[in-house]
């Protein structure tokens, strides 16, 4: 068998020594002052001293390799194991049609591009998934959780807030459609939420983890928002009493949901006297592999093997 799938995450570190080398390819190229990474330092050991998403990855690319029958591997974009050294390593173990799945469900050109420069480079086949945030079998694994969370909780008093990162931006006004995506994706999760459960619920999306500012003397970045402090300011004065986070941008955890909205996200809402919950992430469970068999085996064609 020639073919193989490819996941490709944005990518972290194991070993927090290498922050300084991540952090550089983030900023394209461009060394991070200090302070920025004795910060993202500080975060890490805040979550336990590593971020769970290349091992979710790993188990996330083994259950989908049984699922499918066919060879899955799993880079990152921006850190090891790099989309290069896989496709490298694929094609030297003879695969010649890879199918691209990128885990950034609304920013999938991306991945696309720069995973085509190094297939075409080992003479690989390529063909890759394009932006999927608004699949219909995504949606709802996103909107059970929600309501899973929701359990208990009174719902004429909760204020959902559908979540993802933020980007600079001039990106959004230079007509990436990552807003865009994530707005109408956060739509149709909200829509089918209200029919699963019979009653309209305060939804609102905010953009989160906006990065560091730039340094002393440099233009400052505007960044995409709403961010979750004007968020939950809001929700206060409407006198909302609860704050539910769907991070409904983002497929696994790592530091943006564990340090960002798990620590960060839920002092705030302690300092505005709004209990805190977030609903789970898709992680590796069953119902995301059976997602991103059904996304593969579009790409693959036919003669992919259904599950037994």
């Amino acid at each position: 068998m020639n073919s193989a799938v490819l996941l490709v995450s944005h990518g972290t570190v194991d070993d927090l020594d290498d922050l300084q080398t991540f952090v550089t390819n983030v900023r394209r190229g461009h060394p991070p002052p200090p302070e920025l990474i004795v910060e993202l330092r500080r975060r890490y050991q805040a979550i336990g001293g590593r971020s769970p998403l290349n091992s979710i990855n790993a188990e996330l690319a083994r259950k989908l390799e049984l699922r499918l029958g066919q060879r899955v591997a799993w880079a990152n974009r921006l850190f090891k194991p790099y989309t290069r050294e896989v496709l490298t390593a694929l094609a030297r173990d003879g695969i010649r049609r890879v199918a691209l799945v990128p885990l950034a469900q609304h920013s999938a050109a991306i991945y696309t591009a720069d995973a085509s420069r190094a297939a075409a480079d080992v003479e690989i086949a390529l063909t890759s998934a394009p932006d999927w945030g608004q699949n219909d079998e995504l949606c709802a694994a996103f909107g059970a959780r929600i309501v899973h969370a929701l359990a208990g909780a009174p719902v004429d008093r909760t204020v959902v807030v559908m979540t993802a990162h933020s980007l600079p931006k001039s990106i959004v006004d230079a007509g990436d459609p990552y807003e865009r995506e994530v707005r109408l994706a956060a739509a149709k999760i909200a829509g089918a939420l209200e029919l699963r459960l019979g009653r309209a619920l305060r939804i609102v999306v905010a953009f989160q983890s906006q990065g560091f500012g730039a340094g002393p003397g440099s233009r400052p970045v505007e960044w995409l928002g709403p961010d979750l402090r004007e968020t939950l300011d809001e929700a206060r004065e409407r006198n909302y009493t609860h704050a539910l986070f769907a991070p409904v941008g983002f497929l696994a955890d790592h530091v943006e949901i564990l340090y960002d909205l798990d620590i960060e996200a839920r002092a705030m809402c302690a300092e505005r006297s709004l209990s805190y919950a977030r609903a789970p992430s898709l992680n590796a469970e069953d119902d995301f592999v059976d997602i991103l068999a059904g996304i593969a085996r579009s790409l693959l064609g036919a003669n992919t093997p259904s599950p037994s």
